[in-house]
């Protein structure tokens, strides 16, 4: 009874045959994943990396589908009684499953040869992800034409001279990515940037290690662990400082000076200038200093100079020899680069005296560390040179300068 009514109604052949197709594509499809997929993506484990298993994994599980697409397209032709007008459309869709699935799959692999490329020592300072992106969008364009070609059953040629009037539509459409292309290319041509750099660029307010970049944004890691995205071409149109060069010198720099009070700057008298000879820094500095002035002075006598032109040692000037002899025998300062204690001009603040030297580290807590040693032992050394560093009066120094101050401990309050 029923395979009479089959017989008699072609348009019941048809449906049951493109079911069964539907069908078939769905066990291949299981098939192919439970059997094929599974197998590789268990031979894939043995492959050290995890980033690694995830991108091939995810390459595979893509391939697979055009597996049942396939199935659908090629048995199209087997199902009975299916006006070519159906068998077209089923055709035309069959072949844009395959092309959608097929896109899919080469846009997977494509970020495995990135990720395979990551691996290399290089690759920071040569990122290709940029371009990557670029390509994805490319396949991703044709392969939408293609598509829509397909289904509407006409020539890509055809379709792609009717979108001539759409060009300035897609050029708006796509000129973030175009910018971001194109300062992609000059980051990188240019080496301006790579992932691990430390730059700073506050109109963003990013300040630490580029964690990525991409085709339209550059991911910066700042110091609180905040994440900051910035897009690519404003790395181009705005300054940023790189802190690369710093990192590569092998030295970070320290340049930060300490004001000295002026009414505690004088002549050394003989008696103080022998005291100090018992540095070990600055003995020889004074005995050449000696030297040199007694010199001096002698020609000032013989020539009957005025003795006010008669020189002196200051402890000022000994104070910033020491400093610099201390500098130079520090081991954790690079002697191979810039080292200064200078004098800038004297202000409202008193006179600076600056500290201008390299670490023989870049390390930042490491850094941090050295600094603070070498002014604390500076400024806790400043009364041996009867020298006083400058500080605006506080409340402290009104009580001491009327006598208001609790002198004993029995005067101090509970």
């Amino acid at each position: 009874m029923f395979w009479d009514e089959l017989t008699a109604n072609p348009w019941l052949q048809s449906a049951i045959g493109v079911s069964l197709l539907i069908a078939v594509a769905v066990l291949a499809d299981w098939l192919t994943k439970v059997v094929i997929v599974r197998s590789i993506r268990r031979a894939l484990k043995i492959l050290p990396g995890e980033d690694i298993h995830k991108s091939l994994s995810a390459a595979v599980g893509r391939f697979a589908h055009i597996i049942p697409a396939l199935v659908f397209y090629l048995g199209v032709a087997w199902v009975p009684n299916l006006p070519d007008w159906g068998a077209m459309i089923l055709s035309n869709v069959a072949s844009a499953l395959i092309i959608l699935t097929g896109v899919f799959a080469v846009s997977g692999a494509l970020n495995l040869f990135n990720d395979l490329y990551q691996r290399r020592p290089d690759a920071n300072a040569r990122p290709i992800k940029g371009y990557i992106q670029v390509l994805q969008i490319l396949i991703y364009g044709i392969a939408i034409i293609l598509v829509i070609a397909t289904v509407i059953n006409q020539s890509p040629v055809i379709l792609l001279s009717s979108m001539g009037a759409m060009a300035a539509v897609l050029m708006l459409v796509f000129k973030d990515t175009i910018l971001s292309l194109v300062a992609s290319v000059q980051l990188t041509s240019n080496d301006m940037i790579r992932v691990g750099d430390w730059i700073e660029m506050p109109a963003l307010n990013a300040d630490g290690d580029v964690i990525d970049i991409a085709l339209h944004t550059a991911k910066v890691q700042n110091w609180d662990k905040t994440i900051t995205t910035i897009p690519t071409y404003r790395l181009i149109s705005e300054s940023f400082k790189n802190w690369r060069g710093m990192q590569s010198s092998g030295g970070r720099r320290i340049k930060r000076a300490l004001n000295i009070d002026l009414t505690s700057i004088r002549f050394l008298t003989p008696a103080e200038r022998n005291s100090l000879n018992k540095i070990a820094l600055i003995d020889d500095y004074l005995v050449k200093k000696k030297q040199e002035i007694e010199k001096w002075n002698a020609a000032l006598v013989e020539g009957g100079k005025d003795p006010v032109n008669a020189r002196r040692v200051t402890n000022f000037g000994t104070f910033r020899a020491y400093a610099l002899s201390y500098l130079r025998s520090h081991p954790q300062i690079n002697n191979n680069m810039t080292l200064l204690v200078r004098q800038l001009a004297p202000g409202a603040q008193g006179v600076p005296l600056e500290i201008y030297c390299f670490t023989a580290t870049t390390a930042w807590a490491t850094y941090e560390d050295i600094q603070s040693d070498i002014f604390d032992h500076l400024i806790a050394l400043l009364p041996a040179f009867n020298l006083r560093q400058f500080q605006e009066p506080s409340s402290w120094d009104s009580a001491l300068a009327i006598g208001n101050y609790p002198r004993e401990k029995s005067e101090l309050p509970d």
